[in-house]
């Protein structure tokens, strides 16, 4: 653990641009702060991410509490309204990569989920009655040739930018 307390100190003391000199001053506190308080919500978005993601893979809230020290309800209370899951209309997909989210949102996108959002190895999707399809695309100015074509943006996550069209087929059933 001590590595990535260093990794995650080196990271905050580089974004808030201070070199390590003895004597700080009060813009350089006011940058450490701001910095750290950008480290801690990044996070805590991964450890929901994470947590999301246990979830949709069967993983209990008991196991999830007994690897975060807490009780089952605990990480429910802490967790549980976030992801989604009870509702069936928000979740987060991951994690995946570059190499095989396409796929993954494909097999959501089936079930009626539709990408909203991408974070760091993870897409933020919504629920919808009907098929979507997905598509993901170098950032570019203009996007006529595929508007025209019946897609729209669904998130941006530079240098891409994700688009999703409504095939207007029911969605499948989720498997049981």
């Amino acid at each position: 653990m001590t590595e990535l307390a260093d990794a995650v100190g080196r990271a905050v003391l580089a974004a808030a641009r201070i070199d390590g000199a003895d004597a700080l001053g009060v813009a350089d506190h006011l940058a450490l702060i701001a910095a750290s308080a950008r480290a801690e919500a990044e996070a805590r978005s991964i450890l929901q991410r994470s947590v999301e993601a246990a979830r949709a893979g069967g993983a209990s809230w008991a196991l999830i509490g007994a690897e975060l020290g807490m009780s089952r309800q605990a990480a429910q209370q802490r967790f549980g309204a976030a992801t989604g899951i009870a509702g069936e209309s928000e979740r987060w997909l991951g994690p995946v990569t570059a190499f095989d989210e396409l796929a993954e949102l494909e097999i959501a996108g089936r079930a009626g989920w539709h990408t909203v959002e991408a974070g760091m190895l993870a897409h933020r999707m919504v629920r919808t009655e009907t098929q979507w399809a997905h598509r993901r695309i170098l950032w570019r100015p203009s996007l006529a040739a595929e508007e025209a074509e019946g897609w729209r943006v669904g998130c941006r996550a530079f240098p891409w930018i994700y688009l999703i069209r409504d095939l207007g087929i029911p969605a499948e059933a989720p498997p049981a």
